[in-house]
């Protein structure tokens, strides 16, 4: 979609020709004497219309205004929370009538926020999946607008807002994906066409280099599935070669069957949404790639199927992980966390400032944090600060979880190091508190996206999430080199 920033008053947007023009009016609206006030006035005055959020008025060839469609959107107090709702709104509502251009005005004082959330929420609720249909419907929408009373200190939000928007809408697609499409294989080829149409630089690696690594117990995962495993590379470097790097780390589980410990058939096919946190990854990079921001970023994705072949892994078998700490497999559908415990030990020889995962790893955050927020464990304060802080900025928000030292005695083995799995209480923190053992040399934070990476029911669908979280917080990190977090302990009573 293209999408362009122009500076308009009021006046100046009742002259724009378009099939759909959005004003979105806020509580503190203040009408002039132009046909849009005019009309929002009149509205307001009848009592037809209220600028209270999900209020909307739909008005056709209006006197003295260019647009074929006029919507009255209510946006409240026009902070970005409501201008995504109202955005999405009246984009929800144009979307079957064919509208191709669309104009959408925000308040005279909208600032960034505002910006940020009507490009993210167009994007998002324009969004049509077409890869695998025989007739294709497509977006109808192709170029949309943005409106502001002044274009000139919004700029440098509305270009992160546009990478943004590319990036989760290339996460979208990609986890939407059918599993006998977006094999391990598909998602190596797509992060080397990524590097090389983005200027990356990008290393896949197959059975045998994984072999050669020592990752054990990843490649536990992947030996029971015919699809060959893969381990992606990709390195961005916006900053001097001598600032240290940022590392993300996805877990790339094409598709989970749940292996031997195999899970019901209901639902299963959205076991194809588990390469959640690899999409958010190539997501992440697709925008970093389109912004160029100062700042130096690794992404490591581990990717496979777990699936019940002959020779899949089994409950009770005891692998090598790539730290040399040896792990008892009870669970063989808690998977997630064991290709992510290698890549979390290769990411080690970056020296990175920090490393977060992103994985759709337990169904237990579901059941804590539903589909609102994400699930967020750090060892690190000002880590995890910073992550908050980005993710109420990009309106995709977490919410930190407990590290307490006392989760981890289900993890206990008689036989290995540590079990795979404890007991069903607290299982995303326990989930947590594994990885953590992997982290030692680097401040660390953990993103369990399982209830927010993919909708189900009548909506069912890849949401992109967390590329919005992770593209804001590099963008806050910019500059920031000298500012390394230190470890602290209390992190673990937060």
């Amino acid at each position: 979609m293209d999408f362009d920033l122009k500076t308009l008053t009021l006046a100046g947007a009742a002259a724009e020709k378009c099939d759909a023009l959005v004003l979105l009016v806020a509580d503190a609206f203040k009408p002039g004497k132009d046909p849009l006030s005019r009309l929002a006035a009149d509205a307001l005055k009848a009592g037809d219309f209220e600028a209270k959020p999900g209020k909307m008025l739909q008005a056709y060839r209006t006197a003295g205004v260019a647009a074929t469609r006029v919507l009255l959107v209510g946006c409240g107090d026009g902070s970005g929370k409501r201008v995504q709702a109202a955005v999405q709104a009246a984009v929800g509502a144009i979307r079957s009538s064919g509208v191709k251009r669309m104009v959408v005005c925000l308040a005279a004082d909208a600032g960034d926020e505002a910006v940020r959330a009507a490009v993210a929420a167009t994007a998002e609720a324009s969004y049509v999946y077409v890869s695998t249909k025989s007739k294709p419907e497509g977006r109808a929408l192709q170029r949309v607008t943005i409106a502001v009373a002044d274009t000139q200190p919004r700029r440098a939000a509305f270009a992160a807002a546009k990478a943004a928007a590319n990036g989760i809408e290339f996460a979208r697609e990609l986890g939407n994906l059918p599993p006998n499409v977006a094999t391990p294989t598909r998602l190596g080829e797509e992060a080397k066409k990524l590097a090389k149409a983005q200027g990356l630089q990008c290393e896949v690696m197959g059975p045998k280099e994984i072999a050669k690594l020592g990752m054990g117990s990843f490649l536990a995962v992947a030996q029971g599935s015919e699809q060959p495993p893969r381990f992606i590379v990709l390195t961005y470097q916006g900053a001097a070669a001598s600032e240290a790097p940022l590392v993300l780390v996805g877990k790339g589980i094409t598709f989970d069957s749940g292996g031997i410990s195999i899970k019901p058939a209901a639902e299963m096919d959205e076991m194809k949404f588990d390469m959640g946190g690899a999409a958010s990854v190539l997501g992440t990079f697709r925008a970093l790639g389109e912004l160029k921001p100062a700042v130096n970023v690794v992404g490591l994705i581990p990717t496979c199927e777990n699936m019940p072949d002959g020779r899949a892994v089994k409950p009770g078998d005891i692998v090598t992980s790539l730290s040399g700490q040896t792990i008892e497999i009870l669970n063989t559908d808690a998977e997630g966390r064991l290709i992510l415990c290698d890549a979390l030990t290769y990411a080690e020889r970056f020296k990175p400032r920090a490393v977060i995962d992103i994985a759709t790893l337990t169904g237990a955050c579901v059941i804590a944090l539903g589909a609102v927020r994400s699930g967020l464990f750090a060892t690190d304060d000002a880590l995890a600060q910073a992550l908050l802080d980005a993710g109420d900025a990009a309106l995709d928000p977490c919410w930190r979880m407990p590290l307490d030292e006392e989760y981890a005695e289900g993890l206990k083995s008689n036989f290995a190091d540590v079990a795979n799995v404890a007991g069903r209480a607290g299982g995303a923190v326990n989930a947590a508190k594994f990885l953590q053992r992997f982290t030692g040399k680097y401040p660390w934070a953990h993103l369990d996206i399982a209830g927010t990476a993919w909708k189900g029911g009548a909506a069912k669908g890849s949401t992109g999430r967390p590329v919005g979280l992770l593209f804001e917080f590099l963008l806050g990190q910019v500059g920031s080199a000298a500012a390394k977090p230190k470890r602290q302990a209390a992190a673990k009573r937060k």
